[in-house]
């Protein structure tokens, strides 16, 4: 079946169910969870671009983001990761069957568990936090002013933990209403937090570092807060569960077991680029403040588009799996593979293209100089390589996550860990930093085409000519590409910043225009609504 004989079909799918699994109703929620989170970005590059300044790429820096790493690998493992791999499909599922005073006892059941969890693995954290950053990040061993710095601040980010795990809990049951404005735009207040704290700190700490850990802190228990009140618009109704005992929690369990292990595999890959990202003598000095950095680069796109719309084709995915409707699963997985592919491609392009420049502008200022610009955009060229992958991934998890399957992509995440530690070492020593981004990118690669091979044949063949949509949009992200390169290279203007803004708003408009020509339904709709907005003026 050609791309756009299936694109017709999902058309009159959208023209005849407007229900809540339909792609316009997925859209109308991709987009709000979007400008959440690019409300969250925005905020967080400001905030970036204050911790830069304040910090650069030194000790204190690699110290802060060691520390406010270790409570966030804890908390994929229970927290996020946990609500999207068995919280939301579970809470799905026993939605439809139970009357209401059964389901939230039931949801209060989970939340006390969490809260026992959470509060558990938050004691033994700090007890062991010495133990952890050693194992972490070796190379600041034989550094002691950055170990101790290290393990004080991760023992006061801990209860972090706590907060940000109930607040993943919260928005499970958030999604399963659908209701998303507040998760949405929720994670803000901590990049506000954050902005403030380091404003003050800067002005009244001998130690700002740690003026900055408390705005992680105060941060963390405002995203909690802010769930509240559309909890209990849903009808939420916590009592204190005389047992803990319940078939839902126990479904909750075997679901989340193979997750925790597919996480740890997960995070294993976070720790083994960190520890060769510590090892200073052989990828150079600030490593760990590159990686992050050009991290938050990557990351700003996949949280716009690609975690926006995984959170948004949930719920979705869950209610038609427990339809068993397999046509609507492979149309829904195929329309949110498209939209990601469709974004990723240009994106690529501009990063690979102006990595330099765009670090230049965003973080070179005070403490972040030349050499932190250069690493770090030496970095984000090599994952911006494979940021389609990275989108693609987190698609097809959610897929298998709404299936119930959550075994599948601990065992492909378990071979790509394998696959990025061997690359790690192999590709450090010529490529220093950018070795350790590159491994990143080639095994998130394989973790993709892996996955979707398995769910192509779990779902009896996608039925749609996505290879040849594939190459349709790299062929207009090439020939942006081209352009991009063209006006960077023979048009002077003076300030760097208009320039970037220019030339990097221009391609993305090449990109429709050439996206028009090839017929790719994505840009004709975008011309479409364009039209419709332009029309009604």
């Amino acid at each position: 079946m050609s791309i756009n004989k299936s694109n017709e079909n999902d058309t009159s799918d959208e023209g005849s169910h407007k229900g809540p699994d339909s792609h316009r109703s997925i859209i109308k929620s991709t987009s709000m969870l979007s400008v959440g989170t690019l409300s969250s970005r925005i905020l967080g590059f400001f905030r970036d671009v204050i911790i830069a300044k304040l910090l650069g790429t030194g000790i204190r820096a690699d110290a802060f983001f060691v520390a406010f790493k270790i409570p966030n690998l804890f908390r994929d493992l229970v927290g996020e990761g946990a609500t999207n791999a068995a919280v939301v499909p579970v809470f799905a599922e026993y939605k439809e069957k139970l009357r209401k005073e059964k389901f939230w006892n039931f949801v209060s059941i989970i939340f006390c568990l969490g809260m026992i969890i959470l509060s558990a693995l938050t004691i033994l954290g700090i007890l062991l936090t010495p133990v952890i950053v050693r194992l972490i990040a070796p190379g600041f061993i034989v550094e002691p002013e950055k170990l101790a710095l290290t393990i004080d601040l991760t023992k006061l980010l801990f209860p972090y933990l706590v907060f940000i795990g109930l607040t993943a809990y919260s928005v499970g049951i958030l999604f399963t209403f659908r209701s998303f404005m507040v998760p949405a735009f929720s994670p803000c207040l901590l990049n506000i937090s954050m902005i403030i704290s380091a404003l003050i700190a800067s002005r009244t700490m001998d130690e700002p570092v740690f003026g900055l850990a408390i705005g992680v802190l105060v941060g963390g228990a405002l995203q909690l807060l802010v769930q509240i009140p559309p909890l209990l618009k849903t009808g939420f109704k916590f009592t204190f569960p005389k047992t803990f005992i319940h078939p839902g929690a126990r479904k909750i369990g075997r679901l989340l077991i193979p997750r925790m292990l597919g996480s740890g595999v997960y995070q294993m890959t976070v720790l083994v680029d960190t520890f060769c990202a510590s090892l200073s003598s052989i990828v150079g000095a600030g490593g760990i403040s590159a990686i992050y950095y050009s991290n938050r680069i990557i990351q700003f796109p996949m949280g716009i588009f690609s975690v926006a719309l995984a959170s948004a084709v949930l719920p979705s995915l869950a209610g038609l799996a427990h339809k068993k409707d397999t046509a609507s699963i492979k149309k829904t997985v195929v329309f949110s593979l498209e939209n990601i592919f469709f974004v990723m491609c240009p994106t690529i392009v501009v990063l690979l293209l102006l990595a330099t420049p765009i670090i230049r502008v965003l973080f070179q200022r005070g403490e972040f100089g030349e050499y932190s610009t250069n690493i770090t955009s030496f970095a984000l060229t090599f994952y911006a390589a494979g940021l389609f992958s990275f989108g693609g991934i987190k698609i097809l998890v959610t897929a298998f996550h709404a299936l119930q399957d959550t075994k599948t992509p601990v065992k492909v995440a378990a071979l790509c860990l394998v696959i990025n530690a061997v690359l790690n070492f192999v590709l450090m020593r010529p490529l220093q930093v950018g070795g350790i981004a590159l491994a990143s990118s080639i095994a998130g690669t394989v973790d993709f085409l892996i996955l979707f091979y398995v769910m192509d044949k779990k779902l009896g063949g996608f039925d749609s000519d996505l290879l040849g949509y594939f190459f349709r949009v790299t062929l207009a992200a090439a020939l942006t590409g081209l352009f991009v390169y063209t006006c960077w290279t023979f048009i002077p203007l003076r300030f760097e910043t208009i320039k970037l803004f220019a030339i990097g708003g221009a391609g993305f408009v090449v990109y429709e225009i050439v996206c028009l020509r090839l017929k790719v339904v994505q840009a004709e709709k975008i011309w479409k609504w364009m039209s419709g907005v332009y029309s009604s003026r």
